[in-house]
């Protein structure tokens, strides 16, 4: 089968490698979608995502498809099924399994980062990480689950209330989910950061009442010319220093700030914690998607969450390696793969 296989900084090749079988409790996968993620770029660029990715790697962690083949065991799946898929899978021994917090698992098990995953023809999963979908939603919208998943997780953290002003920077697939979440969230007034004007005017149709460019624009001042006291919560889904400096900078008064986007390891962030001290500013961020994937999928299938207006485009697995090596390809919109 035809796979995309990572050996290191800038080497991701397509190689045709041997089709899996599923073994006791797993189940074979013909991926239909695989969606293109920024741990992707940062893997494909030299740096971590959530886990180390050892060389001979398939990469791809968003995904779905039907179900081929069952092993021995498998309850409740059958052969035919759509599914997405959960990539990451817990022991349930370790200490923090064990206290709840499962997502910090000291023998996680991560699909498309530390073992084969969706950017191929065919992927093996436990049972336990498949989730059949509803037949009202597409594959390339059930891929989205697990970044929908990943932003449930973080949205339980925002602590937004009824009426909030909530600031969101950073108009990609994360960003545009963020902003949803927030409307449902209850949040009065919604203000998006966004220097792209197709994801500006993507953001206006899903219901931003503020959109700011923060290139051309000075996004203090257009805050005061709009009348904006106090942004409760800022939500920076970019993944810059730059950009959760900016949102420490914007929030108000007894705020929020989700620092969500993923920087490079190394990356340091210059704070001053006077600034914190005279804001009350309480910093968060948020670590992968512990026991969301059920409720991302009932929002996507609820229709309450929008993805389908936020992907780009699909394209074939053969032009995964040039769309990862070039940051123009992805600057409109999600891209998926399909295999």
């Amino acid at each position: 089968m035809r796979a995309a296989v990572f050996y290191g900084k800038g080497d991701l090749r397509m190689e045709n490698i041997e089709k899996p079988v599923p073994k006791d409790g797993e189940v074979l996968i013909k991926v239909m979608a695989c969606g293109i993620c920024g741990t992707d770029v940062h893997i494909f660029h030299g740096d971590e995502g959530a886990a180390p990715t050892p060389a001979g790697t398939v990469l791809g962690h968003e995904f779905s498809g039907i179900v081929e083949a069952v092993g021995a065991g498998v309850r409740d799946i059958k052969v035919g099924d759509r599914v997405c898929v959960d990539p990451n899978e817990l022991c349930n021994e370790c200490y923090y399994c064990k206290s709840g917090i499962g997502h910090f698992c000291e023998h996680m098990t991560g699909y498309g980062t530390g073992v084969h995953g969706g950017f191929a023809e065919y992927c093996v999963v436990p049972q336990s990480q498949a989730y059949k979908f509803a037949d009202n939603i597409t594959y390339e919208q059930a891929a989205m689950a697990e970044p929908m998943a990943c932003c449930v997780h973080g949205m339980d953290m925002c602590n937004i209330s009824c009426g909030d002003t909530v600031a969101i920077i950073g108009g990609g697939m994360i960003g545009m989910i963020m902003l949803q979440l927030s409307k449902i969230s209850g949040a009065g007034k919604l203000i998006m950061i966004e220097p792209v004007a197709e994801k500006r005017e993507t953001a206006k149709k899903l219901r931003a009442d503020l959109c700011i460019d923060p290139i051309g624009q000075n996004v203090k001042e257009v805050l005061a010319e709009n009348g904006i006291e106090r942004i409760s919560t800022v939500i920076e889904c970019v993944g810059k220093v730059t950009t959760m400096a900016q949102a420490i900078d914007i929030a108000g008064q007894k705020s929020t700030v989700m620092l969500f986007g993923l920087t490079a390891p190394g990356d340091v962030l210059p704070i001053k914690p006077f600034e914190l001290f005279k804001k009350e500013i309480v910093l968060k961020a948020s670590y992968i998607n512990p026991y969301t994937q059920k409720r991302a999928l009932a929002l996507i299938e609820g229709g309450k969450v929008d993805v389908s207006s936020i992907v780009y485009g699909c394209e074939p697995l053969e032009k995964l390696p040039e769309i990862l090596a070039d940051a123009s390809l992805r600057a409109k919109g999600k891209i998926i793969i399909t295999p």
